[in-house]
């Protein structure tokens, strides 16, 4: 398989639907569709045509698009197959393409031309991925965002910084046999501190980024009966949970996606914890305690008539030493004027009629670092975090040397090799190993 083959695969979902689409890219694509669909319409424009095998017979009909080379996605031509989204027709399509020259395409290898090809780069590529697994509004928008090239941006503009100071620092190396010395410049400390301020806020926005990409996984918890599932049917704005009045209703861990205003929240709820019960609740509360082990925050739900009691606070207590947690008083309104009610740290709610969820949301919302409808919230992946914290470090171990005035020639070295890393994220600077772990993760046709 090289770069300069024909490839083809059908670019919609899986399944059947009104409208097929069938896509070409290569230096043959052009010749491919015209034995199939006849004469192509000019560049850009759209065209009835019937598609035909090697022996006349019709296989389909619909439009045909071409898109000449480099004013294409991929940068190569292109051709689009509009047809039935019938999932036979579309593969008798992909067949026929192959039997002229074609070869099928490898999970996200359109997308890989387009960026060896230069025309996106690599964080843009992988918003392509993002915005098609987007679970919320608010995600679809950030991905879209990465794709027109604004996490790009910023991440060019904190390099541009990282290569005025290199410049800055490598010439004052080139002249440290004069008497002046270039380092102790006013103006070098205040570049250093805006580069430093520059990429600790990309940092704060990549973070925000990655979890309207990833989601946070939130579980319920506490003792039984205090309202987890109804709490979880509030969220879920369903009735997603059995709520009874008997304890130890849930035997099992329920997991529910939920769009949670814009975040993407993976919603656990356990059962309840306490000593004894049966077998089967024993064996739900040991399948609580795994799930408490992977979530990134516990809500602790607790009556608010009774507030804290003292296994309460043995079950907090018991809960994983890392794992953030945020009590929740339940029950708010059935809750005399002089019951405990929450101090630092909680929340008073009532699952049953609604009050206090709002407060609720918008603290899961704080806990998770998302500041929804932020303008200009771009997403993020892990591997992007990665490289601005590893750029992050360098740059702070640069501005040490710098200003303690101790072998500036590491200090351009630890420069350098921050925009190394800032180039990992766009892949100016990039392994083949690298970029074939992130297209393998695409859908074929993308």
């Amino acid at each position: 398989m090289t770069a300069t083959d024909t490839i083809v695969a059908v670019a919609t979902a899986a399944g059947r639907g009104g409208v097929g689409i069938v896509r070409l890219s290569g230096p043959d694509a052009a010749a491919i569709a015209a034995r199939i669909a006849g004469t192509l319409p000019a560049p850009r424009t759209a065209a009835y045509r019937r598609f035909r095998d090697r022996n006349g017979a019709t296989l389909d009909s619909g439009l045909v698009l071409q898109f000449v080379a480099p004013q294409s996605f991929t940068g190569e031509t292109v051709v689009e197959f509009q047809g039935h989204g019938s999932p036979q027709a579309l593969q008798l399509l992909v067949a026929e393409a192959c039997a002229h020259g074609a070869r099928p395409a490898r999970a996200g290898e359109f997308s890989e031309r387009a960026f060896l090809n230069g025309r996106i780069d690599l964080a843009q590529a992988e918003a392509i991925a993002d915005l098609i697994d987007a679970s919320t509004a608010e995600a679809a928008r950030a991905a879209q965002r990465s794709l027109d090239g604004e996490f790009s941006k910023r991440v060019h503009a904190a390099a541009e910084r990282l290569i005025e100071l290199r410049m800055f620092v490598e010439g004052a190396l080139d002249f440290s046999d004069e008497d002046v010395d270039w380092l102790a410049d006013r103006g070098l400390a205040e570049r250093v501190a805006e580069a430093r301020t520059a990429l600790a806020e990309l940092l704060v926005q990549a973070e925000q980024g990655r979890r309207l990409r990833d989601g946070y996984t939130v579980a319920l918890t506490g003792q039984p009966n205090v309202g987890k599932s109804t709490l979880l049917n509030r969220l879920a704005g369903a009735d997603v949970a059995i709520v009874t009045d008997i304890a130890g209703t849930t035997r099992d861990v329920l997991r529910e996606n939920l769009d949670l205003r814009g975040l993407p929240v993976t919603l656990v709820d356990t059962a309840g914890l306490r000593d004894g019960g049966d077998a089967i609740e024993r064996e739900g509360m040991r399948r609580a305690r795994l799930a408490l082990e992977q979530a990134e925050l516990a809500l602790f739900i607790v009556d608010a008539r009774s507030g804290i009691s003292a296994e309460d606070r043995m079950l907090i207590d018991a809960l994983p030493a890392a794992l953030p947690r945020l009590i929740v008083h339940n029950k708010a309104d059935l809750a005399s004027s002089t019951a405990s009610l929450p101090g630092n740290d909680a929340v008073a709610i009532s699952a049953a009629t609604g009050a206090g969820i709002d407060a609720l949301i918008a603290e899961i919302h704080r806990r998770a670092g998302l500041r929804v409808g932020e303008a200009g919230l771009f997403s993020a992946r892990g591997r992007h975090l990665d490289a601005l914290r590893r750029a992050q470090a360098l740059l702070d171990a640069a501005a040490e040397r710098l200003d303690e005035r101790v072998l500036p020639e590491l200090a351009a070295e630890d420069l350098r090799r921050a925009l190394d890393a800032l180039g990992e994220i766009t892949g100016a600077f990039s392994s083949e190993d690298l970029l074939g772990r992130i297209f393998a993760s695409f859908c074929i046709g993308k």
